[in-house]
């Protein structure tokens, strides 16, 4: 049986998806696993991959074109298939595949010229040479594989006239879109509380530091530890762990640590899975590969599903501390500010120091003020005395 490819759902709330590029063309072989299409979803821009080997088929989904989730936008054909028939595809496609066995395959008729593949580009970057009449083509991109980036639209665009004063609004894409949805849905709907906790960071700095030293280690951050730490937290405060869908609490399907990440497009958060059970050094390289693929648009579907807890932390911006948006369905979101040298009273005596200010937001339909108070105790005392999770 063919292999179908489909319009992805990597959210509660997604309805549609749009098709950016397509990295192979019909009749052309694939292997399962080869980057197919990049697509722009509710969440992020990805890449979906082939299901299975053969042919790339019934390609009913042009570039630029938006279509409900769930819906087949090609097929992969094993040897000996071929496609009768496809219908309309939207919103979903109907088609007839017949096996063709012994028969002898009719003559190939001349393959049709095939369309030139558009410029490499972001998302954001297409919105804004659009806008500002920039030409992609006529630009080195300093992303990944050539990508044009924004940066690189924008430095062009100011060698251009500027547009009249008052005229345009800022360019904003689906992932921003959905985002401001997302967030203002759960501002409205989610009964928020939050717990505030300054907490002693002298041993995590420490623990950063030691870390640093070992092979494997050498990225390691202050988010990256504090994944590892919300992992144990989590798993000692189960209930912390879960979510809220329709009218009940769900517990999280393992310990899946989110971490927001800002990028061109829009605030999104691609999760470490299963961070209760990675040791540091693979907790760190798990956090940079997802953090550079997100800030490059290359996010598979997979590295932004399955979060159960988020962790946001601005404190490299400076930030003393804030107050998060719990990331729906997810019960908590921790919000962490930067590190900094304070007085404080330790034995009755004021000494200097470095002080972080933890507050985490809690959904109170999963979460009382007692259970949240509790998992904020937990984490504050790893994060003072770390001591049986340093590795």
């Amino acid at each position: 049986m063919p292999s179908d490819v489909i319009m992805p759902a990597l959210g509660m709330a997604q309805e549609t998806g749009k098709v950016l590029r397509w990295f192979k063309q019909d009749g052309e072989p694939v292997t399962k696993g080869e980057p197919l299409l990049e697509v722009e979803t509710d969440k992020v821009t990805v890449e979906i991959e082939s299901p299975a080997g053969g042919t790339l088929a019934a390609v009913t989904v042009p570039e630029g074109a938006e279509v409900p989730v769930g819906t087949v936008i090609a097929v992969v054909l094993a040897e000996g298939e071929v496609v009768a028939a496809v219908a309309d595809p939207a919103p979903a496609l109907v088609r007839e595949v017949e096996a063709v066995a012994a028969a002898p395959a009719p003559a190939a008729a001349a393959a049709p010229a095939r369309a030139p593949r558009r410029r490499l580009a972001s998302p954001k970057a297409r919105r804004l040479a659009e806008a500002r009449g920039v030409d992609l083509d006529a630009l080195a991109g300093s992303g990944p594989n050539g990508a044009v980036t924004a940066k690189d639209v924008e430095s062009m665009a100011h060698a251009l006239p500027a547009p009249a004063a008052g005229g345009d609004s800022f360019e904003v894409g689906t992932v921003w879109r959905v985002m401001a949805d997302r967030t203002t849905r759960s501002w409205q709907e989610v009964p928020h509380f939050v717990l505030w906790r300054d907490v002693d960071a002298s041993r995590l700095e420490s623990w950063k530091t030691a870390a640093r030293r070992k092979p494997g280690c050498e990225r390691v951050s202050v988010t990256d530890l504090l994944v590892k730490l919300c992992a144990e937290a989590l798993r000692l405060h189960p209930r912390v762990n879960a979510g809220w869908r329709e009218g009940a609490i769900v517990p999280g399907a393992g310990v899946n640590v989110a971490v927001a990440v800002a990028t061109d497009d829009g605030l999104v958060a691609p999760v470490v899975h299963r961070a209760d059970t990675l040791d540091l050094a693979a907790t760190s390289a798990r956090r940079v590969e997802i953090a550079e693929a997100a800030r490059a648009g290359r996010l598979r579907a997979e590295d932004v599903q399955g979060g159960t807890f988020t962790i946001s932390n601005l404190g490299m911006y400076g930030v003393d501390g804030f107050q998060a948006i719990v990331n729906a369905p997810q019960a908590a979101i921790l919000a962490v500010g930067r590190t900094l040298d304070r007085p404080v009273a330790v034995g009755g005596e004021v000494v200097v120091r470095p002080m972080l200010t933890l507050s985490v937001s809690f959904d109170h339909r999963v979460v009382d003020g007692a259970r949240g108070a509790e998992f904020l105790d937990t984490l504050a005392g790893l994060i003072e005395e770390p001591a049986g999770l340093v590795a």
